[in-house]
């Protein structure tokens, strides 16, 4: 009762989750790009950590709150640890596809950091749609100072989403058109339609959340976690509309990426051109990118020369920085890092 009593009194005062985010330096900055190193609490070592967002997601997935943040946690480990951030999406980014992060925005960080590093190659963290980037992005360009991948949550089989499946038919009965007059209208996908969405594909969870406050008043930590999640819906970005227009189309109808190749600006990438290692996580309660749709990608990296699978308690957000990552997600992480 006094643990209830106290986290009531700490939510009318203003939450009970520590948002403030980890120490940070820019180190770089450009179009739809701010690279920023964490500042270390001491001496960092070993080759650099990037951090990679997708789109759409603000960056502070990989830093939600105190306590349940990667990027801490990389840096309280003594990583050399940076993140880039692509800032909010304008309707004058319309005419921004794929190719703009995957042959200029991550080739640029990339650079950046391991330039920042002493020269050292560089390793790739990505959540949902920037594992997908970075595997890209390693694929066109086997120059780049990569030395591994690391994807959480990224599917490459649009098929095997179950979530999306009832849509094909329609989809197909017009041909393909169903979506084109509204991300053209809107120059993309408007952030407040990409929250609802994201918010609708855990709407079971948002349909029990009062309960499950008031039956966890004492949980200080799962009271923290909640409102890190909301701050983190209430800061969701816009799609480009070209962007959005090749996910729609490339991604979703035609699945190109399940066949392991898709087309960005005329120029056909194939994932059998990454040549790093690679290790992939998927969520075993993700329905955005369940386990079938991820786990795909082990076929498609066949030059590789590691190529590892996990799965991690926790859905789509929950599987990269739930409380239960801490001790799967984040020590899978680790354990690939370390080899």
């Amino acid at each position: 009762m006094a643990a209830a009593a106290a986290n009531v009194v700490g939510k009318m005062r203003g939450g009970v989750a520590d948002l403030r985010p980890v120490p940070r330096s820019l180190i770089d900055q450009g179009p739809n790009r701010s690279v920023y190193r964490m500042n270390p609490k001491e001496d960092a070592s070993g080759p650099p950590v990037l951090l990679v967002p997708p789109l759409a997601a603000p960056a502070l997935c990989f830093d939600l709150r105190r306590g349940c943040s990667l990027a801490e946690h990389l840096v309280d480990g003594g990583r050399r640890t940076y993140l880039v951030d692509y800032g909010n999406v304008a309707f004058s980014d319309r005419a921004l596809g794929i190719e703009h992060w995957v042959y200029e925005v991550l080739p640029r960080a990339i650079r950046k950091v391991s330039e920042d590093a002493g020269g050292q190659p560089v390793r790739l963290v990505a959540w949902c749609l920037g594992g997908l980037f970075s595997l890209l992005t390693a694929a066109n360009d086997a120059g780049l100072p990569i030395e591994s991948i690391v994807t959480v949550a990224s599917p490459v089989d649009f098929t095997a989403i179950p979530l999306i499946a009832p849509f094909r038919p329609l989809v197909e009965a017009t041909g393909g058109h169903l979506l084109t007059p509204f991300y053209r209208l809107f120059g993309g996908a408007p952030s407040y339609v990409v929250g609802r969405v994201f918010w609708a594909t855990g709407i079971n969870k948002e349909i029990t959340k009062p309960l499950a406050i008031l039956r966890n008043l004492d949980d200080r930590d799962f009271l923290a976690q909640i409102e890190a999640v909301d701050h983190f819906m209430d800061n969701m970005i816009a799609y480009p509309g070209r962007t959005f227009g090749q996910l729609y189309h490339r991604f979703f109808r035609a699945n190109d990426l399940a066949e392991g190749a898709v087309d960005l600006g005329g120029r056909i990438i194939s994932l059998s051109q990454v040549k790093v290692p690679t290790l992939i996580i998927a969520g075993e309660n993700d329905t955005i990118a369940p386990r079938r749709a991820v786990e795909r990608l082990t076929g498609l990296l066949e030059n590789a020369p590691v190529v590892r699978f996990e799965s991690a308690p926790g859905g789509h957000l929950g599987v990269l920085t739930g409380r239960r990552a801490r001790g799967t997600t984040w020590r899978h992480i680790d354990s690939f890092l370390d080899s």
